[in-house]
């Protein structure tokens, strides 16, 4: 029997456009409709872009289907366990990281949860900030980072803040931008395709063409550039395979 997934869609902060995405997306997977929204608020307020799966099967099929960043799984679930859920998305081999939400704080279960591949366990009732801080610090340890601030050249790039600055000055970006520049960022040295943009930027739905990255990347190295940056900038095009951020010191060091 074919599987829909009722999508719901993560909302942005009321400071940004609805129309602005995060460069981090994060799957929830709970079925108490009370704290899914509890979850889902906070989510909003650090402008974290997210889907939410009520059982374990749709939570499966999200995975399969798309991209997350972070997944945070109750154990509690309608049809089949948060434990096997975790099992079976390490079989499939998704290695995306996976936060345990539970309102269980017994040893055994917590041993249980990382046993089966967890990376992090927070119990019910959680502090929002702890909860968002240890989102952001599974995140960075993924990509590599064990610390929020990614230096490239002349610019920084503070993931805890989401902030960007140019030899010190603040750059002022758009939600899209500051995603763009995000993800680059995390993913330092890798070319990235404008198809891997539009699907982290629109989430599979509503997606405008391609070349819509381009106008984004073209705006965002204008600002970077008026802010300071070189005028052969960071942002590098890979002809007809995408973009990738590089440091030009770096590798200016390599070749001497």
């Amino acid at each position: 029997m074919e599987l829909t997934i009722p999508v719901s869609v993560g909302h942005h902060s009321g400071r940004r456009s609805s129309r602005e995405a995060s460069a981090m997306r994060v799957l929830l997977v709970e079925d108490d409709r009370l704290m899914a929204r509890s979850v889902e608020l906070i989510l909003d307020e650090a402008g974290l872009d997210h889907e939410t799966a009520a059982s374990g099967e749709a939570a499966l099929e999200y995975a399969r289907s798309y991209e997350f960043d972070v997944v945070l799984l109750d154990l509690t679930l309608p049809d089949i366990s948060g434990h096997e859920v975790l099992r079976q998305l390490r079989q499939l081999r998704i290695t995306t990281p996976v936060l345990i939400l539970s309102g269980d704080a017994e040893t055994g279960t917590k041993v249980t949860g990382f046993g089966a591949g967890a990376d992090d366990y927070v119990t019910k009732p959680f502090d929002k900030a702890e909860l968002l801080a240890r989102i952001h610090a599974l995140v960075r340890r993924s990509q590599g980072h064990a610390q929020s601030l990614i230096v490239t050249g002349p610019m920084s790039i503070d993931l805890a803040a989401r902030t960007v600055s140019v030899d010190g000055r603040r750059v002022s970006l758009t939600g899209k931008e500051y995603a763009i520049l995000e993800m680059l960022s995390l993913r330092k040295g890798m070319t990235l395709t404008k198809e891997m943009f539009l699907t982290h930027l629109y989430g599979g739905r509503d997606e405008p063409e391609l070349k819509i990255i381009d106008v984004f990347v073209c705006k965002l190295r204008k600002k970077l550039h008026l802010a300071g940056a070189p005028a052969s900038g960071c942002i590098e095009t890979v002809w007809g395979r995408g973009y990738a951020l590089r440091d030009p010191q770096a590798e200016h060091d390599k070749v001497a």
